[in-house]
């Protein structure tokens, strides 16, 4: 019995300390706001793009750049705030293919015109 609830708190530290979020935001500018945003949370009333994508690298690279193009979600090219994301689940996809698979769930908000 013993055994079982040592296992189960290896367990549950690993999964709790494996999610996390890192937010990264400018201090020169505004973000791009979204009147019409009905969320509650940090980003509220901002233009929030969120990605989640699975990005594939070859085992031998140690970087890899994601390029966000000019569109109608980032008018000016300029980002105003990031938020990487990283949950159990990709620590499980990177482990299992052994780096070549990464799950990534960002999101983040353009500068104002």
């Amino acid at each position: 019995m013993k055994q079982l609830k040592f296992f189960l708190l290896i367990i549950s530290i690993c999964i709790l300390t494996s999610c996390y979020s890192v937010r990264l935001r400018n201090v020169n500018g505004a973000p791009q706001p979204d009147p019409f945003s009905d969320r509650n949370d940090y980003y509220r009333g901002m233009a929030v793009v969120e990605l989640d994508t699975i990005i594939k690298t070859k085992l031998s690279s140690k970087d890899f750049t994601y390029l966000i193009k000019e569109k109608e979600a980032c008018e000016s090219g300029k980002l105003n705030i990031v938020e990487y994301r990283n949950t159990f689940g990709g620590v499980l996809l990177s482990a299992i293919t052994f780096g070549k698979r990464r799950k990534v769930k960002i999101k983040y908000v353009c500068e104002k015109l």
